[in-house]
């Protein structure tokens, strides 16, 4: 997230380098030398360097659990143009082998992750693997976790480029015996990045559903030149994007590399966009059973059946794209309109009170159709420069989602001084000597730079972010599933409608003579909205605080029920008992997060229901980065909070609930989802 805290506070910072220095970066220090440091080992082993590529191992933990369990991983870095093959590599190359035999106090070869690979094309010729970066999550078992693990890993590759490279890594990795406490290290967020990338297997007999997709029928048919080829149907939320593909696994003649398909699957598009049909030319002869693997860019869902029967799916209308285009575009625009409604919004409010009010104090200086427009333009700035970073960090594999700025500690610190600076302009600190540069930052009444009315619309997307609202997930969400001029475009929908009433007052400015006239009302409301800025500085430093000292996220504070610690794993565990499951995703910089819990959770007859014994309460606290949270997010489209889902043995596949909360919506999702 260091793109978009750098990028979006860089536009404000730039603003302080004539006046203040001292002051502002004594604030800075004191607030950096204020913070409690919390390091951990690195968990990283030495390289093993070639001219191709890079290779370690990495440990996520400290030291093994009680019972010998370890995260680990084992990261290639590849220079650029060369790649390395997934576990079927297509039609050459092969896989990493992996020899462990060398290691200390290992029980057993640890269980290897495969992330979701992508296809590569030489010549007609199809492969399957990873470029630039990847880390394959792997699950140790230690012998004695009462001794030292020496991990020695043999690992015999084959590298690509124009040309093939056989590539042997020798690499170890020392970890400490168990102390008593398990604690995550700096290499442990890298490899759940990774390991959210890992599409989840189907358990045998279970629904062919996960992370957005939904297979709801299979078949085997026969092609025009008698080839047998693979049929899926399928929905997907958010619909699929243009990096849908399929991979189908078997094992003829022996050989456990080898792929089936004979050539690129064909993806057809329903007329909704959330349905599609994927075809796959099949090599025989067909084992009696297949591993399917479909995907969607980061995420997918693997199973392995028996051979479908054979059969035909019906030909499928192709989707309207433009239709469902131009119906994402909509929403967004609703979207960004609702989001000023938003309780997150009221510093925004305020500002714009103090912008109407400028305008009767300084009538022609800018107009009031100038001054409107450039807030208006500050506003979609904000939202290009959101698009631009959301962009970057999506390509280079992060994690990304709305609001997730709020993660950073730089950003949170960077916006603390920040709205202390509006404040202080507000009561009148800075109403004499403050310079025009910074009076504009500051969003002054008094100001009558166009400048000053554009960095307010940029300040006030920046505290609208923490909110979700109606239409806004939808729109977020097929916009990061998609490509990137999708998310352009989403984004500056978005914009232009958080814009909305400022391009209206701007196309009618007669509007402006409904606004109360000047007088002595407006140093009381000055003072009112100084202390609502100051309370949001409170805020924003709470939730800093929250980000460096890590606390329970299933701590039930008041609650007459207690939160469990998000878990997926056990969410199938507690459904397959008869029990319902409320699953709250939430984080401390989440406004609207916090209103649903006051106003619904926390109250009955939600609060009732959830204490009940049939019920489990689950909550995963996104305050902080968390790879695990992110992906369970994406499985559902979902790219922002707050978000609930209720689990159950009529809705193993969970119930979505609305970005708002309603108690009668939540009751009947628990209702629905009871035995």
């Amino acid at each position: 997230m260091g793109t978009i805290s750098i990028v979006l506070s860089g536009l404000f910072v730039m603003h302080l380098r004539f006046c203040l220095p001292s002051l502002f970066s004594a604030c800075l220090l004191i607030l950096a030398l204020s913070l409690p440091s919390a390091w951990a080992a690195s968990g990283e082993g030495p390289w093993t360097r070639t001219p191709q590529a890079d290779v370690r191992l990495l440990a996520g933990q400290e030291t093994p659990s009680a019972d010998g369990h370890l995260s680990a991983g084992l990261e290639f870095r590849l220079q650029d143009g060369w790649k390395i093959y997934w576990r079927s590599p297509g039609d050459a190359g092969y896989p990493p082998a992996l020899d462990w035999q060398a290691s200390d106090n290992l029980a057993a070869s640890p269980d290897i992750s495969w992330p979701y690979p992508h296809r590569f094309e030489i010549l007609g010729i199809q492969t399957l693997g990873y470029k630039q970066q990847v880390i394959f999550p792997l699950a140790v078992r230690v012998q004695d976790p009462s001794h030292p693990l020496t991990l020695r890993l043999a690992a015999d590759y084959l590298i690509c480029s124009t040309i093939c490279v056989p590539g042997r890594a020798e690499v170890t990795l020392d970890v400490p015996a168990h102390q008593g406490s398990v604690t995550l290290t700096d290499a442990a967020h890298a490899i759940e990045t990774f390991r959210a990338h890992v599409p989840p297997a189907v358990a045998a007999g279970a629904p062919l559903s996960g992370n957005g997709l939904t297979i709801t029928d299979s078949v085997l048919e026969t092609g025009a030149d008698g080839t047998p080829r693979l049929a899926l149907a399928l929905t997907a939320s958010p619909p699929l994007g243009p990096d849908a593909d399929l991979y189908v696994e078997g094992q003829p003649a022996g050989d456990p590399t080898a792929t089936l398909i004979s050539g690129v699957p064909s993806l057809t598009r329903l007329e909704d966009g959330q349905r599609a049909i994927i075809r796959a030319p099949l090599t025989a002869p067909l084992p009696a059973s297949l591993t399917i693997t479909v995907g969607d860019g980061a995420r997918g869902l693997e199973w392995t059946r028996a051979v479908p029967p054979t059969g035909a799916l019906p030909d499928p209308i192709p989707t309207a794209e433009t239709g469902l285009w131009l119906s994402m575009i909509t929403i967004a625009l609703l979207g960004g309109l609702v989001l000023n409604l938003m309780p997150c919004v009221l510093p925004v409010l305020s500002l714009k009170v103090l912008a109407f009010v400028g305008h009767h104090q300084q009538a022609g200086q800018p107009t009031p159709r100038t001054a409107f427009l450039a807030s208006a333009a500050g506003i979609i700035s904000a939202f290009l420069v959101l698009a631009v970073s959301l962009m970057a960090l999506k390509s280079a594999g992060a994690a990304v989602g709305w609001g997730i700025q709020f993660q950073n500690p730089w950003f949170l610190a960077g916006m603390v001084v920040l709205v202390l600076l509006f404040a202080a302009n507000l009561s009148g600190l800075f109403e004499i000597r403050l310079p025009g540069r910074i009076s504009d930052l500051a969003g002054s009444a008094h100001s009558t730079r166009l400048s000053g009315h554009f960095m307010t619309g940029l300040f006030a997307t920046l505290l609208a972010t923490p909110c979700s609202a109606p239409f806004l997930g939808t729109a977020v969400g097929f916009a990061l599933a998609r490509g990137p001029l999708d998310i352009l475009a989403i984004f500056v929908a978005l914009g232009l409608g958080m814009a909305a009433p400022y391009l209206l007052i701007a196309a009618v400015p007669r509007l402006a003579a409904c606004l109360p006239r000047p007088g002595r009302w407006m140093l009381t409301v000055k003072k009112v909205l100084a202390f609502a800025l100051l309370g949001t500085a409170v805020w924003l430093g709470s939730v800093l605080w929250s980000i460096l000292t890590p606390s329970d996220a299933s701590d039930s504070g008041a609650s007459r029920f207690v939160w469990q610690p998000f878990d997926t794993a056990d969410i199938a565990r507690q459904v397959a008992t008869g029990k319902v499951v409320f699953v709250d995703v939430t984080a401390d910089w989440c406004i609207t997060c916090k209103v649903n819990k006051a106003a619904v959770v926390d109250r009955d007859p939600v609060a009732t229901a959830l204490a009940a014994p049939s019920v489990v309460a689950m909550r995963a606290d996104w305050t902080r980065p968390n790879p695990a949270i992110s992906a369970y997010l994406a499985s559902f489209g979902r790219y922002g909070i707050p978000f609930n889902v209720v689990y159950g043995p009529k809705a193993p596949q969970g119930i979505a609930l609305p970005e708002l909360l309603t108690s009668q919506a939540v009751v009947d999702a628990l209702t629905a989802a009871s035995p």
